[in-house]
């Protein structure tokens, strides 16, 4: 009922005539020609055989636009009526440029890929709403350019990123992941799952009291997830390094630590003393071969290698602050 009011002021594509269909057509090819151009600048860095798919594939729109517009002046004259996308119900949105920055490069050809579907399918409608028979042949000729055999994107693909190009380009994205997002994520896991251990099962024995047990977990998780968390983001920006935004990075690490310290600290809001302890244990060993497992898939760690280092290491911290409490 809400979408229905709040879509009231759009037009229906049955609603519109056919110098406003090819109003639409015309913006719309325009539109998405800036949007290619947006993705070629978004990948011309890391990813130049990509950036000049989407350069070839903004020229195609042009070529579409021009042969719109010829048509429009053949049949009603030059002035083009206002019609975009964001007038006509139902019609596919497309996101605004500084919506679509650092967004994955998969992410970026399943975007160029869902464009040209919509294109097609808009093209197809448009075609069999039109009386005039050039109109009609024109619209249905570029419902066919948009989806021929294979989509655009993938032709041009065929054409400008071969398999060993393609995947050297899946690496660089892989490897910039890894940098932004894991390494940091997997350093702030390890600290927080293996640091809060001694204080709070220290504090867990030596008090035997479930919620101070909590309250100091939780202060302990919070406070090194924000240390860790502005730590990360101010001892590198990523210019040099190549490892990304300090923002993210730096939230990577801070969340990753707050929780990995929660992990073993939310067990104790629970009463019982004895059962929260035995929970608590249990996830501490789950953490520690979530790292272990962590390392191994990204950071190619040899998993044996992982296991003795984070799941031994932890055991011991684990061990000094059981002692240390019952000191």
């Amino acid at each position: 009922m809400f979408s229905r009011l709040l879509s009231s002021g759009k037009r229906s594509l049955e609603s519109l005539s056919e110098q406003e269909i090819l109003a639409l057509a015309i913006s719309s090819e325009e539109d998405d020609g800036r949007i290619y151009l947006a993705y070629a600048d978004e990948l011309q860095d890391a990813y130049p055989n990509s950036a000049r798919i989407f350069e070839e594939m903004a020229e195609e729109e042009s070529h579409h636009r021009q042969m719109l517009i010829d048509r429009h002046i053949e049949r009603f004259g030059d002035r083009i009526p206002l019609v975009r996308r964001e007038y006509v119900r139902d019609f596919p949105e497309r996101k605004p440029d500084w919506l679509i920055r650092n967004m994955p490069l998969d992410r970026i050809r399943e975007q160029a890929e869902a464009m040209e579907e919509a294109a097609h399918r808009f093209y197809l409608t448009a075609a069999a709403r039109t009386q005039d028979a050039p109109t009609r042949k024109l619209l249905g000729d570029l419902a066919l350019a948009e989806k021929s055999h294979e989509s655009l994107a993938h032709r041009l693909g065929e054409e400008h990123t071969p398999q060993d190009v393609r995947a050297e380009e899946d690496q660089t994205a892989r490897r910039q992941f890894v940098l932004t997002y894991v390494q940091p994520g997997l350093a702030g896991l390890m600290d927080g799952s293996v640091s809060t251990l001694a204080p709070i099962f220290a504090a867990a024995f030596a008090t035997q009291d479930t919620w101070q047990t909590f309250l100091v977990g939780l202060s302990a998780s919070v406070g090194a997830g924000i240390s860790m968390g502005f730590t990360e983001a101010a001892h590198d920006d990523g210019k040099l390094s190549g490892r990304g935004s300090p923002v993210r990075r730096g939230l990577a690490s801070g969340i990753m630590t707050a929780l990995g310290g929660l992990g073993h600290a939310l067990p104790y809001l629970i009463p019982n003393f004895m059962l929260a302890t035995t929970i608590a244990v249990f996830v501490v060993f789950i953490e520690l071969w979530a790292i272990a497992f962590i390392q191994n898939r990204y950071m190619e760690t040899p998993f044996f290698r992982a296991v003795l280092q984070v799941v031994l290491g932890g055991s011991l911290v684990l061990a000094a602050g059981v002692l240390i409490g019952n000191a």
